[in-house]
Parts: structure tokens; sequence; C-alpha cells
């Protein structure tokens, strides 16, 4: 949920949305001890307001069919002209239509929240907000939970407050289906972060990145001599290195439970409908034997003898305009998403071996985001994306990603627990994060 509107003026700091933030379940600034729970007493359906929060005069609710191709090219329309963009207005977000598809329909999603609105008059669609459901474990508790994203106000309308009722909406909707507690982000701080995490950038089109202005060319350095430093194999080194399959499905399930049980929090993953949403619904379709309209990439590891999963791996897509400039409009942007290796178990370990293992595994996760980069820019992306969550710092340096100036906040609803590590202050030590949740 990137909050760039500021609930109104995009130029107006934080004073509007700590204004906001303060009336609502969240961990407050300057909260000292922090009982882990519920911040709201216990609630039920049957006390939730069941009429919608009142909009501006000449605007109405409308619930956005995703499924529906007139209103998906209206919301694709809407955040591509109004989304998210850097600071110098140079990128902005392109969600393309089969992306949302695969974002807000996963297993267990509801219609109704998928909320947008609408102008009265013309019906055209000027604001949207989205939750899908799933479920988070945070330390030893679990719960389902609202993931809320894609909120978005069109740019004329900023000073209208469109942005808290949305919230508001949305929050009430998740309450009406007994679930109490969601999940966000947001590139600003509000109250209260439980982690941060710093965006990392690796170079996989050097010539590009440096016209548009996304890189820079380094004092010294020449464009030929970056094209050969961030230059990838032309092959996949890791053996039985291979295209996730459907019947993968219940081993890489098994596999990513595991290794997500090690970070203090995580989405569960916890059936298999979940895993081949995530990892198999969006690769795309087969047109004269190429591959489009891909969103996904995932890739496991087969052992040859065995035939057991003993590593996956994936990234998806999500390209940016470039504005403004003459020669590009479209960055290919890839972002890694899950992974998991068999790497850090061993049968009968014991704690002194916690070392080697860790050692095992940033070597196997180094050769997975190798291939893995190497997939990535064979298919034409200019850059990958990573944030400093999972076990990214054990590979972020040796396979050149470069630090970048983004950081993203990750904030709970209704739930109260000890903050969590990033990964911002261990990537020269490569120790891993405690954050398991990739959003997109």
């Amino acid at each position: 949920m990137k909050l760039l509107e500021n609930f109104g003026d995009p130029n107006a700091g934080q004073v509007k949305e700590h204004k906001f933030w303060k009336t609502q379940p969240v961990i407050q600034d300057g909260s000292t001890e922090i009982k882990e729970g519920p911040i709201d007493p216990p609630k039920t359906p049957a006390d939730v307001r069941q009429e919608p929060y009142a909009l501006p005069a000449g605007f109405e609710w409308s619930t956005v069919d995703v499924k529906n191709e007139g209103q998906m090219n209206e919301l694709h329309t809407l955040l591509s002209e109004n989304y998210v963009e850097d600071d110098e207005a140079m990128f902005r977000f392109r969600y393309s239509k089969e992306f949302l598809l695969w974002a807000l329909t996963a297993p267990g999603y509801h219609a109704d929240w998928h909320i947008g609105v609408r102008v009265q008059k013309t019906g055209k669609l000027v604001g949207f907000i989205s939750g899908i459901k799933v479920e988070l474990r945070a330390y030893s508790h679990t719960w389902d939970s609202g993931e809320v994203n894609y909120l978005c106000v069109h740019k004329k309308l900023r000073s209208k407050r469109l942005a808290p009722v949305l919230i508001k909406e949305v929050t009430r909707r998740i309450n009406l289906t007994n679930i109490w507690q969601a999940i966000y982000t947001a590139g600003i701080v509000i109250p209260t972060p439980f982690s941060t995490c710093r965006y990392y950038h690796r170079n996989l089109n050097p010539a590009k990145l440096v016209d548009i202005g996304f890189s820079s060319l380094p004092r010294g350095s020449s464009i030929a001599r970056l094209v050969r430093n961030y230059a990838m194999p032309t092959t996949t080194s890791v053996p039985g290195f291979r295209e996730m399959r459907k019947e993968d499905v219940p081993q890489v399930g098994n596999l990513l439970r595991r290794y997500l049980s090690r970070f203090p929090i995580a989405q569960t993953f916890s059936t298999d409908e979940d895993i081949e949403h995530w990892f198999l619904s969006g690769q795309g379709r087969d047109v004269d034997g190429k591959r489009v309209e891909q969103v996904v990439w995932a890739y496991v590891v087969e052992d040859p003898t065995t035939k057991e999963i003993t590593d996956m791996v994936s990234f998806y897509s999500l390209p940016s305009t470039i504005m403004q400039h003459p020669k590009y409009d479209l960055l290919n942007v890839a972002y890694m998403f899950y992974y998991a290796s068999d790497a850090i178990f061993s049968a009968g370990a014991s704690s002194d071996d916690e070392t080697k293992l860790k050692s095992k595994l940033e070597r196997r996760l180094n050769e997975l985001t190798r291939d893995m980069l190497t997939v990535a820019q064979a298919a034409g992306f200019d850059v990958m994306n990573a944030l400093t969550l999972l076990d990214n710092n054990m590979f972020i340096s040796e396979q050149k990603f470069g630090p970048g100036d983004g950081y993203l906040n990750y904030y709970l609803y209704n739930w109260a627990m000890p903050p969590i590590d990033g990964g911002m202050d261990t990537t020269s030590s490569r120790e891993g994060s405690g954050v398991g949740v990739v959003m997109l």
C-alpha cells in the first residue's frame, strides 16, 4: 500500500497521515512496552458497520470485477497513469493486466475487497484499493490476514481526501469476514513499521540503464566495461535446474513451508493451491513456440538420482514506464520473489553445525541466484530488484547487486509485536533478515 497520496496533498508531509493513523489500531510512536497480540478488543462481524462509509459528494463506490475485461482495462489505466512513481518523476509502475489478475485472485480472494471509487456523473474510475486473504505467522501466532495493496487516487483528486475513506472501507469489508488483521507496506514512515528493508538493484542491461538515468557511469569506466562486468553466462550451471511444473507443487510446497518457518514473520502457503497459484498460474501461455503474458518465473532443482526437489527460486515481472525519454518508454524490471533450499537443513545436525549449514546455504543461494540472473538477462530484463529480506544478504554483494535509494516499511494492522530485523545492517556480514514476507 504505497501511500504516496499523503491522504491529500502529495507535498503535505506526514502530519495528515499521522493524524489519521493515530485513530487506528496500530503501534503508535513512542510505544515502549509491546505485548504480542491484537490491539483492539475482540469483536465480531455483528459489531462492524454494515453500510459503506460516506464518500465526498459526486463520488460513488464500485466493486471492480477484475475478471471483466472492460473493468480490468479501467483499473489498468488508473494505475498506469496515477500509481507509484519515483521522487524525480522519471519512472512509474506499469502493472500489466495479467499481473493484476494474478495478484488479485489468489485462493480465497473476496471479489468485494477490490474497491473502486467512480465519478457519479461519468462513471470514470478515479480511486482504488484492494485486499486479498493470506495466512500469516508472526513468531508463534498464525492467523488469516488481509494483504492490502494498490491504494491509488487520481492525481487531480488528491485534495478530496479519498484515501482515508478507501482505507476505512477496505478495513470494514475485511472485518465483515471475521478477519481483524492486515499487512501492508509503504515507502514512507507512518505509525509504526515492524521492519524496514532496503532495495538493491542488479544491472542486467548497463547501456540502457545509464542512458535513461537509472544508474550512472562510474568515473573512469566505459559502457563496454560495464557490459563485461554485468554479463551473465549464456546457460545455467546448477545440475537439475529447470522450470517448475505442476507435478512439482507438493514438493515445492513442503520445501518452501519448511524454509520459511525459520523466519519470525512469513506467509504460510498452507495449501498446494496457494503454491500452484503464486508460482504457476502466472506463467503465461505459448503462442507459436514463444511464451507471452508471463508474470512469474519459477524454477526448481531436481536431484537426478532421487528425483527430489532440493531447491526452488522465482522472480516476477513488474515493468515501469520511463517518462519523457526520447528513446525508451519501458523499463523491464524483474523482482526477486520466493526461494527455498534444503542446504540449510541436515538430518541430525546439532547447533555446532549451524555455521557450516549457513555457509552451505550461502554457496547454494549464490549458485541459484546466478542461474536466475542468467534466465532474466536472456529473457530481456534490464534490471533485477531485491530487498534485504529473506536470506538475500547472503548473495547480494557477490552477485553485484548495488544499494538503491528506496526503502520499504512493513506494517501490521491491529497486531502488536516486537520489531523484526529487515536486514539493512547485515549486508556486509551476509546475515539473513527476519522478514519472510514478499509483498507485490
